[in-house]
C-alpha cells in the first residue's frame, strides 16, 4: 500500500506574536465594536501564540485591491512552494538520500486563498527541474480540509500506479484575504486564527524506491470523504469585488460535537475498529474550540490533540497546510510498528476527510 515518506514545511518570513496582532486589531476595530475589549478575548482564548505572514504587519494597515492581493498570492506561493518541495525532497530527518524533482510523477496542488491560471504548480515546474510530463492535479476550494483530501487523492493515485512518487503541495496565504473594512465578527475571529504557510508531502507507491531515515512509516489503509447536506453557509468564502470575505459560523464546534462521532465510527467499523483503537489522532487544528469539540465528540483525552494544539500555538490556522505540519511532527515521533493513526480535517461544504494509516517498518 502507498506510504508517506517525507514532509517539508515552509513558514513565511514575517513572524508576528498574538499580542502584536491584538494591538493591531484594537486600533483597527476599536471604533467599530462597542464591546471591543470583550471581543478581543477570542485572541487569548484561541491559544495562538504567534503566526507567520508573507507581508509585514504594516502592509495590512492600507487597503489593497483584489488584483494586488492576488499578485502577492502568486508571487509568494511560488517561492514558498519551491522551498517546501526542496525541504521535502532533501529533508535528512526523513530521507537518507535526497529525492529529485525529475522522479516525481504527479503533483497534487492544494489551495483556497488565491487564483492562478496556469496554476501555481505549473509556475513551480518552471523553477525546479521537474520532468515535462509530470502530471498536475490542482485542487481548489477545499479550505481547511484540503491537506487531508490531497493526501487521500495521492494515496489513491499510488494504489493505481504502485511505482509512482507523488507530491502533495498545500499553500495557503490566508493573511492576504484579510479585509480591514469588514466589520463582521467572522472577520474578527478569522483575524485571531488564520495564518500563512506551505507544506509538501512525498507519497510513494508500494513498488517505488526510497531511502528512509525513519524506523517506521505511515502506510495508507483507507479514506472517507463526507459532505453534510445543505451546510454551505458554515464555512467558506463570500466572493465580492474586493476579494474573499471569510464565512466562519459560530456553530462549528456544536456541529462537530453532533456530527463527527457517527461519521468516524462508521468509517472505523469497516475494520472492526473503534475510536479507542486509534493511537494517534492527526487532526487539523481549526482552533482551540474545534480541538475541544473533537475531544468531546470522540470521548478523547486532551493528550490526543496535544500535537495539533502545539502547531496551532506556533503557527495558527494555515488552512489546508496545517494538518501536514501536524503530520510531520507525528512522523518524527512514532517509533513503533503496528500503531494506527487517523488523519482528520474539516472544511467548507460542510465536509470532512478521514484517513486511516498504520505505521509499518521500513
Amino acid at each position: 500500500m502507498p506510504k508517506i515518506v517525507s514532509v517539508g514545511i515552509a513558514p513565511p518570513p514575517h513572524v508576528v506574536s498574538q499580542d502584536t496582532v491584538v494591538r493591531f486589531a484594537k486600533e483597527l476595530f476599536g471604533d467599530t465594536f462597542k464591546d471591543i475589549n470583550r471581543l478581543l478575548r477570542v485572541f487569548e482564548n484561541g491559544q495562538v501564540e504567534k503566526r507567520h505572514f508573507v507581508k509585514d504587519l504594516s502592509w495590512f494597515e492600507r487597503d489593497h485591491t483584489f488584483e494586488e492581493r492576488n499578485n502577492a498570492y502568486i508571487e509568494n506561493s511560488v517561492s514558498l512552494g519551491v522551498t517546501a518541495i526542496q525541504e521535502c525532497l532533501q529533508n535528512q530527518t526523513f530521507l537518507k538520500t535526497a529525492g529529485a524533482p525529475e522522479e516525481i510523477e504527479a503533483i497534487f496542488f492544494i489551495s483556497s486563498t488565491g487564483i492562478a491560471t496556469p496554476t501555481i504548480d505549473a509556475k513551480i515546474m518552471n523553477v525546479l527541474p521537474f520532468h515535462p510530463h509530470t502530471k498536475r492535479i490542482p485542487i481548489w476550494g477545499l479550505g481547511c480540509a484540503g491537506g487531508a483530501v490531497g493526501l487521500s487523492r495521492a494515496f489513491e493515485y499510488c494504489k493505481a500506479f504502485p511505482k509512482a512518487k507523488v507530491l502533495v503541495l498545500a499553500i495557503e496565504l490566508c493573511s492576504l484575504t484579510f479585509q480591514r473594512n469588514d466589520i463582521s465578527k467572522s472577520n474578527l475571529i478569522g483575524t485571531s486564527l488564520f495564518a500563512d504557510g506551505a507544506a509538501c508531502v512525498l507519497i510513494t507507491g508500494n513498488n517505488a524506491a526510497y531511502d528512509s531515515s525513519l524506523p517506521v512509516l505511515p502506510v495508507y489503509r483507507d479514506s472517507q470523504s463526507t459532505l453534510m447536506k445543505d451546510a454551505e453557509d458554515v464555512m467558506g468564502w463570500d466572493i465580492r469585488n474586493n476579494g474573499l470575505y471569510v464565512i466562519f459560523s459560530k456553530d462549528i464546534p456544536t456541529i462537530i460535537k453532533n456530527w463527527l462521532r457517527p461519521n468516524v465510527e462508521g468509517f472505523l467499523a469497516r475494520y472492526n475498529m473503534t475510536v479507542q483503537d486509534i493511537a494517534h489522532f492527526v487532526a487539523h487544528p481549526g482552533g482551540k474550540k474545534v480541538l475541544q469539540a473533537y475531544e468531546e465528540a470522540l470521548d478523547m483525552h486532551e493528550e490526543k490533540t496535544q500535537i495539533s494544539l502545539d502547531i496551532l500555538r506556533q503557527y495558527g490556522n494555515m488552512s489546508s497546510a496545517t494538518v501536514l505540519y501536524v503530520l510531520s511532527k507525528y512522523m518524527q515521533m512514532v517509533q513503533t510498528p503496528g500503531e494506527t493513526g487517523l488523519i482528520a480535517a474539516l472544511g467548507p461544504g460542510f465536509s470532512s476527510e478521514l484517513i486511516l494509516v498504520e505505521w509499518e517498518e521500513v
